[in-house]
């Protein structure tokens, strides 16, 4: 399973828009674009879970740096969260 990390999406994204964009390239088992959660307006970024991970680096390759909705895409392997401390 890889958990991928897109950046700059349009916020006028959807999860399923995003898991679409996704599915060309292999099976998402998961597709979610962050909102904010006071205002429920998209912070332009999501996740993508894949379970192969041959088809995950495949989409990473064909996703990173596409133009969608006039925004290029950042695209690459999440990165393990951190332990922030609370304000």
């Amino acid at each position: 399973m890889m958990n991928i990390y897109v950046g700059n999406l349009p916020y006028t994204m959807t999860d399923d828009e995003l898991r679409e964009v996704f599915a060309e390239h292999g099976s998402v088992d998961r597709a979610t674009v962050i909102k904010d959660k006071f205002s429920g307006q998209s912070k332009g970024f999501g996740f993508v879970e894949m379970g192969d991970n041959g088809e995950a680096n495949r989409a990473i390759d064909a996703t990173n740096g596409a133009n969608i909705g006039g925004r290029q895409l950042r695209v690459n392997e999440a990165r393990p969260r951190t332990d922030r401390p609370r304000r």
